[in-house]
């Protein structure tokens, strides 16, 4: 585990510590529109996805104002080392924090689409599951850069390819609905999209976990297997 180095100028760490905080701030954010977008495929609410939806220009300008405070630092501060890979950390971490509100109003759009069809709800036990092990992954990266700890960002980017598996599970069982029932065929294809998007936020989530291991680390490790990506950290 890591903290944030302290400077001379006092007003630096406030900035620093500042940007990380709204960081933090549109983390909960997207994880709440996430949680939103779920429940209301599972409660059939239209109007609790339809807030999801609205909620995603907020998720959008959260991260303009970041960027932007992220770049009058660099052009300021002129930071190097530790500060420099946090500052990099706190610009790609905002790059996926607004990639998965993107799922997320993705999710709340299919939402309503299958509310309004009626569809069968037999297959939305594994989309269900599917959807926890996402936000857990979700809330547990976010929960490795608020504590800057490495050793937790790696356990959490091991828990990622569980979701591969369980979308590739969903895929067969959906595709043999589709097969049983081919009026089903417009439903279950919105089902696939639901199921996508969230294993896109389960690859968006890991990449946040890497992140941190360079932002702790200075290591980069990206694009390796879990098992590389423990040598680097433990190594």
């Amino acid at each position: 585990m890591s903290s944030i180095p302290k400077h001379i100028s006092k007003q630096f760490d406030n900035e620093l510590e500042d940007v990380r905080s709204r960081v933090l701030a549109m983390g909960g954010l997207v994880e709440r529109q996430l949680e939103n977008a779920m429940q209301s495929l599972s409660n059939s609410d239209s109007a609790l996805a339809q807030s999801v939806i609205e909620t995603e220009v907020q998720v959008n300008t959260m991260e303009v104002s970041i960027d932007e405070e992220c770049t009058r630092i660099l052009a300021r501060r002129q930071p190097t080392a530790g500060d420099l890979r946090l500052i990099t950390a706190v610009i790609k971490t905002i790059t996926d924090l607004e990639r998965v509100g993107d799922e997320a109003e993705k999710i709340a759009r299919m939402a309503i689409d299958l509310i309004e069809q009626q569809g069968s709800r037999s297959y939305y036990v594994g989309i269900s599951n599917l959807g926890q092990l996402a936000m857990t992954i979700l809330h547990d990266a976010l929960d490795a850069f608020a504590r800057m700890d490495s050793g937790a960002a790696l356990a959490t980017a091991g828990m990622e390819p569980k979701s591969d598996e369980q979308y590739g599970a969903i895929l067969r069982e959906l595709i043999t609905y589709m097969m049983e029932d081919p009026r089903s065929i417009s439903s279950v294809i919105d089902a696939v999209w639901v199921a996508r998007s969230l294993e896109r936020i389960a690859d968006h989530s890991r990449n946040i976990c890497e992140y941190v291991i360079y932002l702790v680390e200075g290591k980069d490790v990206r694009h390796i297997s879990i098992a590389q990506m423990e040598q680097e950290v433990r190594g």
